[in-house]
C-alpha cells in the first residue's frame, strides 16, 4: 500500500529521545535563550534552522571554490561549476527526480511565478508550436484549492487574468477537509491546469496527491505541485507521485534562504518558452533574436545562487543520512502528542480534519484570545511560534476564523518542547482572564 507520499505505509522505526538530543546540538540557533529562558523552536513551517555542516558547506565554497560557473575556461571556473552541479545532482536525486529536471529559483514562490509566466509567454504566442501546449485563452480553465498558501494561487489568479482563462478552485469543508466528492465535477474537459499543495502549510494535512493526479490525467491537465511542506518532512519521490511539476524551498528543509528548486518533466521544460531572458541561457544571439538553450539552463538567466546550492546539497545529504522516514515517523509522534494534548485544554479548537494524515503541525485558535497575543504569550514562556494567516487567507476565511496559532515540529524537536508549549498554551486563557 502507498500513501500519498508515493511511499509504504508502514511505519518505519522512528528516532529516539536519545538521538534528537545528538542532533539537536548539530544546531547552533537552538542553544540560545530567549528572555533567560531555553528557546522552544515550533516555527519550522516558516523556517528551519541550520545544522553546522550546512553553514560551514556555503562558507567552505568561498574559500576554496568561489568562481564565475559555467562562464570560465580556467581551472578555478571548472572546480566551481563542478560543485555546482553535483550539487544540482544531489537534490535531484534527494527528491528522486533526473538532473536535468530541476531548476534552480531563489525560493518556491518564484518557481510557481516561474511556471505562469512562462504559460502567459506561451499565451502570447512565444515559445513556437511546442510551446502550444500550456498556451490558455478564455473558455479554458485553472483549478486551486481553497487549502493554498498565496505562494499556489496568486499566480495563477493573475495568470487567468492576463490569459482570460477562469480560476476554479476545490473548496474544502467546515473542518478544513478538502471535498474530493466535488473535485470530480471541477476538474473538466476545460481544466488545463492543477495546482495544489502536498502538504498544508496551515493545517499539516497530508493531500491525496494519487487521487488529484488521476483527476488531471483524465482531461489531460497539467498538475502543479506545491511540495514546500512536504520535501522537508516527508520521503518524496517525484516519479512516484506522478505530477509534471513541483515546486520547493531550501530554507524550510535545513538549507540557506535565496535558494528553491522546480522540477519539471524534463519534455514539459523543454518545450517551455523563459521566463527570465538574458545571459548564461543562450546559444545565438544576433542583434535580432536569440536561441535558448535546454532546461534546465534556459531558465537559469543571470548569475546563479552558487553557494545556496552548495549548501542546499548538504542539506539534503544530512536528511538523508538521518533518514527521511524515521523523521516522518519521529514528526507523527509530535504531532499526535500536541493533538492529544491540546485536545485537553479547555477552550482550545485545533483546526483540521480530526483523522486526517498529518506532518508535526498544529494550528489553534484560542477561544477569547487573539492568535498574536497568544504568541507574545508563548514568547514569553521562550516558546516560538508562528501566527498570523499565514499567507491563507481563504483557507481561515473558510474555517471561519482571520487568523491561527501555528506550531510546527522538525527533526531537531524534542518530547520536551511539545510539552512545553501544551503547557504554555494551557495558561492562555487564565493569564488573559477569559474562560473559568
Amino acid at each position: 500500500m502507498e500513501s500519498p507520499t508515493g511511499h509504504s505505509t508502514i511505519e518505519h522505526q522512528r528516532l529516539t529521545d536519545a538521538e534528537v538530543a545528538r542532533l539537536r546540538a548539530d544546531f547552533p540557533l537552538l542553544g540560545r535563550a530567549m528572555g533567560g529562558k531555553p528557546l522552544v523552536y515550533l516555527d519550522s513551517g516558516a523556517t528551519s534552522q541550520k545544522p553546522r555542516c550546512v553553514l560551514d558547506s556555503e562558507q567552505h565554497y568561498y574559500e576554496r571554490f568561489n568562481a564565475a560557473v559555467h562562464r570560465g575556461a580556467h581551472s578555478l571556473a571548472v572546480e566551481a561549476t563542478e560543485v555546482f552541479e553535483d550539487a544540482r545532482t544531489t537534490v535531484s536525486r534527494f527528491v528522486g527526480a533526473d538532473t536535468d529536471e530541476l531548476v534552480w529559483t531563489s525560493n518556491a514562490t518564484e518557481a510557481l511565478n516561474l511556471l505562469a509566466y512562462s504559460f502567459s509567454n506561451a499565451s502570447a504566442g512565444l515559445g513556437g508550436p511546442a510551446a502550444g501546449r500550456f498556451a490558455l485563452g478564455p473558455g479554458d480553465e485553472i483549478v486551486v484549492t481553497e487549502l493554498e498558501h498565496h505562494a499556489n494561487l496568486i499566480p495563477w489568479q493573475e495568470l487567468a487574468r492576463r490569459t482570460g482563462a477562469r480560476l476554479r478552485y476545490i473548496p474544502v469543508d467546515a473542518h478544513g477537509a478538502l471535498r474530493l466528492d466535488l473535485a470530480e465535477d471541477i476538474v473538466g474537459p476545460r481544466t488545463r491546469i492543477l495546482a495544489f499543495a502536498h502538504v498544508t502549510n496551515v493545517l499539516g494535512t497530508v493531500l491525496d496527491v494519487a487521487a488529484l493526479v488521476a483527476l488531471a490525467r483524465r482531461v489531460g491537465a497539467l498538475t502543479v505541485l506545491d511540495a514546500c511542506q512536504s520535501v522537508p518532512h516527508l520521503p518524496v519521490d517525484v516519479k512516484a507521485l506522478g505530477v509534471d511539476f513541483m515546486a520547493f524551498s531550501g530554507h524550510k528543509m535545513l538549507g540557506p534562504t535565496g535558494i528553491g528548486a522546480l522540477y519539471g518533466r524534463r519534455e514539459l521544460l523543454n518545450a517551455m518558452p523563459p521566463f527570465l531572458t538574458g545571459g548564461s541561457m543562450i546559444t545565438t544571439v544576433t542583434m535580432e533574436s536569440a536561441e535558448y538553450l535546454p532546461a534546465p539552463a534556459r531558465f537559469e538567466a543571470g548569475t546563479q545562487r552558487v553557494s545556496q546550492a552548495v549548501a542546499l546539497a548538504t542539506a539534503a545529504d544530512y536528511l538523508a543520512e538521518v533518514g527521511m522516514d524515521r523523521i516522518a515517523s519521529w514528526e507523527r509522534n509530535l504531532g499526535r502528542r500536541m493533538a492529544d494534548g491540546l485536545a485537553s485544554i479547555p477552550g482550545i479548537r485545533v483546526l483540521g480534519p480530526d483523522r486526517a494524515e498529518r506532518i508535526g503541525t498544529a494550528a489553534i485558535d484560542v477561544e477569547g484570545v487573539h492568535p498574536h497575543d497568544v504568541g507574545q504569550f508563548l514568547d514569553s514562556r521562550g516558546v516560538a511560534v508562528r501566527v498570523g494567516h499565514h499567507c491563507a487567507q481563504p483557507l481561515h476565511r473558510a474555517l471561519g476564523v482571520t487568523a491561527s496559532t501555528r506550531a510546527s515540529t522538525y527533526l531537531y524537536t524534542t518530547e520536551g518542547d511539545v510539552d512545553a508549549f501544551l503547557d504554555a498554551v494551557a495558561g492562555v486563557r487564565g493569564f488573559f482572564g477569559v474562560g473559568a
